[in-house]
């Protein structure tokens, strides 16, 4: 019996060297030398001050910013998850008209049901960042008007969209998305 738990024990402190401090160290090490960026979680700092995470979805209330996705955390990123409510539910069917009626409202849009879904409901983590082009297009005016552009910035805010947009990955995976917080951060640069 104590042999069986002597080499129990052993098993256990080299599985917790290996699994728990030198795999953990190795993956850390070896993503810091080739995604340096990604591995420090591609954070974005301007004049010296940070700015937030590009992988991270952030909340915008001005109207001159492009908003983002609801959140279901607030945009806070330690519970990291979406709202649990199913399609039944009485509270998300609830939630999701306000959502509409709000984005309808704050982009003049006549007809609710063109709103991408996006934009209706929060995404399984609750910190997505991104955005269709859809949803991008239909906040345009809205952002142009709140900022007062000539004809001239109005042309540079499409073509500003129209460049953020990623493409699905390796071809297949995923949509096409435009990501909020480097599109308002380019779009403070239109003068």
């Amino acid at each position: 019996m104590k042999a069986q738990a002597a080499v129990a024990f052993k098993f256990l402190m080299v599985m917790t060297i290996l699994t728990g401090i030198a795999y953990p160290i190795l993956m850390t090490g070896l993503a810091r030398t080739i995604f340096p960026l990604k591995a420090e979680g591609s954070l974005i700092i301007k004049d010296g001050r940070l700015l937030g995470s590009k992988l991270i979805g952030q909340s915008f209330d001005s109207s001159a910013y492009f908003s983002s996705r609801p959140s279901a955390t607030g945009y806070n990123p330690v519970p990291s998850s979406g709202s649990n409510l199913g399609p039944t539910s009485d509270k998300l069917k609830k939630q999701s008209m306000e959502r509409s009626r709000y984005f309808a409202t704050m982009n003049t849009i006549p007809d609710p049901s063109i709103i991408p879904a996006e934009m209706i409901f929060a995404s399984g983590s609750g910190l997505d960042p991104h955005i269709s082009p859809e949803a991008a297009m239909l906040q345009a005016e809205r952002v142009i008007s709140s900022r007062g552009f000539t004809e001239e910035q109005r042309q540079m805010v499409f073509k500003l969209i129209d460049r953020k947009i990623e493409e699905r990955q390796f071809f297949i995976l995923g949509e096409r998305r435009i990501n909020v917080f480097e599109l308002n951060l380019e779009l403070d640069n239109i003068r």
